[in-house]
């Protein structure tokens, strides 16, 4: 089991990560912005982020430099749809400013379950 934390302003999508990955015994916490999620990043330090990249507020991106100057070990998954100029490119700034992995919107369950699985570490196995 693994604690962690999904950032989405999305409250539907967050809620969804939330069922998906509790079913699979994980402890989840999630947050509706940026601002929201790195105050619960600090106070629960989790094994895992999940974050959005578009977001108001404080994005995504800015959410995972401010993690990776609080930790360079935790894994930070950043997923995106591309918003409204549907583009890839997010995900790849995400990438080059710290993300560990990235998920591409929509997703499904079983695709969620995959890359929280390779990167949770060996809570996620328990």
């Amino acid at each position: 089991m693994a604690r962690i934390l999904v950032i989405d302003d999305d409250l539907m999508l967050g809620e969804l990560i939330r069922r998906v990955l509790t079913f699979d015994h994980h402890q989840v916490i999630t947050a509706a912005s940026g601002v929201e999620g790195l105050s619960k990043y600090q106070s629960m330090r989790p094994d895992l982020v999940i974050t959005d990249i578009i977001m108001p507020d404080k994005d995504g991106i800015e959410a995972i430099i401010e993690i990776r100057r609080l930790s360079s070990l935790v894994p930070v998954i950043a997923m995106s749809a591309g918003g409204r100029v549907n583009s890839p490119d997010f995900l790849k700034i995400a990438l080059a400013l710290g993300a560990t992995a990235v998920l591409t919107k929509p997703f499904t369950p079983s695709g969620l379950q995959a890359i929280v699985k390779e990167w949770a570490g060996p809570r996620a196995a328990a």
